[in-house]
């Protein structure tokens, strides 16, 4: 018998039923669905220091058991030191297994983590069904060895979802156990 996420066993069993039940779906194929999750941190100081960069891929590698890529930059810009084709930032494109299994520890160990936490801003959306968030500290993940950090930074994480609306996305994030801010 294979092994199966957590999250997407209960978005098999619950979850579809529920979106179902709330917007009327007649088709199972109609209920959105998480797509992909996408990591990326921006290290505007590697220009000056090219080693930021590896640490960044290597905490990102950490986080998500997954291998980071550099991003290069696309345009010369002369006031930041910048040149085209300079790597700026790190990311990395979670699907599948590794998608669920990264959203379980995000949701179950990791938010609960920050300091006076009280839930998720509902303001992420992008009115395409997709939702950004951003987190100030990556030491709110237990993968990260607090002596090993060279310097506190932040990422961003997006979820890219099939859902049509925001309402939709929503619903969807919120059965799956993301604890959004109550209004």
């Amino acid at each position: 018998m294979a092994y199966t996420p957590r999250l997407k066993k209960e978005y098999q069993d619950k979850v579809v039923t529920a979106l179902t039940e709330e917007f009327g779906y007649k088709n199972v194929m109609e209920v959105p669905k998480l797509k992909k999750i996408v990591l990326s941190k921006g290290v505007g100081a590697a220009v000056a220091d090219k080693k930021l960069i590896d640490h960044a891929i290597d905490e990102l590698t950490a986080i998500t058991g997954q291998k980071a890529v550099a991003t290069l930059s696309k345009k010369d810009v002369a006031s930041f030191k910048l040149r085209k084709g300079m790597p700026i930032g790190v990311r990395v494109t979670l699907r599948g297994e590794q998608m669920y299994e990264f959203l379980d520890r995000l949701i179950t160990s990791a938010l609960p983590r920050v300091r006076d936490f009280t839930g998720i801003k509902a303001t992420g959306f992008d009115g395409r069904g997709n939702y950004n968030l951003g987190v100030v500290e990556q030491i709110i993940f237990p993968e990260m060895n607090i002596d090993k950090i060279n310097k506190i930074s932040g990422m961003d994480i997006t979820f890219v979802t099939s859902a049509a609306t925001d309402k939709e996305a929503k619903s969807l994030l919120t059965e799956m156990g993301l604890p959004f801010q109550k209004n």
